[in-house]
């Protein structure tokens, strides 16, 4: 077999190398990684701690394996072969790593180097830095971004100046490390994966390989305290979990159910960010189910989760079922998604309960949609911050809901050029298929919009018109007596 340098490593007397190969026979062919071939197996025991050992890492050699460069973007090759040249360490690293050994598309590429941020930026001139919190080099190719990383140490000295950690949670880490420390401190075993540039081969330092030939989902290190250094991994394993169909590992789902509260903790702003991988990914109904299953989405949104809780002739729950299921259809087609239309989705249900209730006060209809908005956004936006570029266009699609009541006149040919009717209408239908809103009310809006303009005139002219007050008319002035 031919070995890379890598295995200079591994004393050719080590038990467990023995282990490994001992173990050939007892490896089926049809649980193997895809892109694992049968003499890497005999080398890898899967039963091995996931931490590095004496032993070192599992080097994987590149004939051995499925990933090609053929596969690996064009501008991430070029970053790559750049720091080489430049003579610092380069690989390819994470979910990039990740999706190639499982036969998936990457959605972007990431790179880990032993260069510090501010020599990446000295070796490209199209680099900016960014990031306080983990200090990161963006390499710009036009619309493409490649990430560029620097090896980090994973210990726990709380009093470097670069390193920040405070109630177990780490507000800025920028102390660099070795390779081995950069893959210890990873989240998950599947994204501590690392192809290197300069033989093409794939290091495995905490059993990432046969955690993804299990489809098992495993964070690296105490799950415990890996969640509190940042409670955003509990939604990327929920996340992970969903995207991939993996099993969470049991001692990594273990304190999912107990830690939620944690979220409380982390920047509105970055949870909207999260959140949008989480729904706009084409599996955010399973998503949402996984989150309610450990508690979390009621960390979210605890106004729409105690709304669902009562399942009001079980329509609540339908609804936002619904709106995730259209949602992850439309991006499985191609479309586009809007995140104010998801937002709208998921804080309707308390909306329409104050809307409701404001209107026994005898509110006007728009004041009490505005109002009820009000409420329900003021208490969200702490948890969740949702930008004015979507919760303008969110509270727009809400407003327009009582004004599709209005058929009568020339109000439907109006409201139909309003920029917001089509996502108004979509809200509609949702509604009409959950129960809560008229089905012929969605359906007299369907045909209207498929209607010629003379079809229109008579479908708006026998519409409920509203009556108007007579104007009542001063009574005349008496006339003068004759005298």
């Amino acid at each position: 077999m031919r070995r890379s340098a890598y295995y200079t490593e591994i004393p050719p007397h080590n038990k467990r190398r023995l282990h490994y190969i001992r173990r050939q026979a007892t490896l089926e062919p049809h649980s193997r990684p895809e892109g694992l071939s049968d003499h890497v197996m005999q080398e890898y025991d899967p039963e091995a701690p996931r931490t590095a050992t004496a032993a070192g890492p599992l080097i994987v050699p590149r004939p051995e394996h499925n990933i090609s460069r053929a596969n690996i973007s064009e501008q991430a090759l070029k970053v790559l072969y750049k720091l080489k040249q430049e003579g610092f360490a380069a690989h390819l690293v994470g979910g990039g790593v990740r999706d190639l050994l499982l036969g998936h598309e990457p959605k972007d590429f990431d790179v880990a180097t032993d260069a510090t941020p501010e020599q990446v930026r000295q070796v490209f001139r199209n680099c900016r830095l960014i990031g306080r919190r983990f200090r990161l080099a963006h390499v710009h190719f036009g619309r493409e971004i490649i990430e560029v990383a620097t090896f980090r140490a994973g210990g726990a000295d709380d009093v470097d100046a670069e390193r920040h950690v405070e109630n177990g949670m780490i507000l800025r880490d920028n102390v660099y490390g070795s390779i081995e420390e950069d893959a210890l401190r990873r989240d998950f075993t599947i994204n501590a994966l690392y192809y290197n540039i300069n033989d093409f081969s794939l290091i495995d330092y905490t059993g990432g390989l046969n955690d993804l030939r299990n489809g098992q989902l495993r964070l690296i290190g105490d799950p415990t305290r890996r969640y509190r250094e940042d409670p955003v991994r509990m939604l990327r394993a929920v996340r992970f979990a969903c995207k991939l169909g993996f099993a969470v590992e049991p001692d990594t789902e273990r304190p999912l159910f107990e830690l939620g509260h944690l979220l409380g903790d982390i920047a509105a702003a970055r949870l909207f960010d999260e959140l949008i991988k989480l729904f706009h990914a084409g599996y955010g109904l399973e998503t949402f189910e996984k989150l309610r299953h450990y508690g979390l989405f009621g960390y979210l949104f605890p106004a729409t989760e105690t709304c669902l809780a009562q399942e009001d002739h079980a329509f609540p729950i339908t609804f936002v079922s619904r709106g995730l299921r259209t949602t992850d259809e439309r991006i499985q087609q191609g479309k586009p998604v809007a995140p104010f239309f998801l937002y709208a989705v998921l804080l309707w249900e308390p909306v329409r309960q104050r809307y409701e209730q404001l209107l026994t006060k005898d509110m006007v209809d728009a004041d009490a949609m505005l109002q009820a908005a009000d409420e329900v956004c003021a208490r969200q936006q702490p948890l969740v911050s949702i930008p004015k570029r979507y919760s303008l266009p969110m509270r727009e699609i809400w407003s327009l809901q009582p004004r599709l009541l209005q058929r009568d006149g020339k109000r439907p040919s109006r409201l139909i050029g309003h920029p917001r009717f089509r996502a108004a209408y979509d809200f509609l239908v949702l509604r009409a298929q959950a129960g809560e809103a008229d089905p012929e009310l969605a359906d007299w809006w369907t045909r209207y919009q498929e209607a010629d303009p003379t079809d229109r005139t008579s479908m708006s002219e026998g519409g409920v018109k509203r009556k108007r007050p007579r104007r009542r008319r001063k009574p005349a002035a008496a006339s003068p007596v004759a005298g």
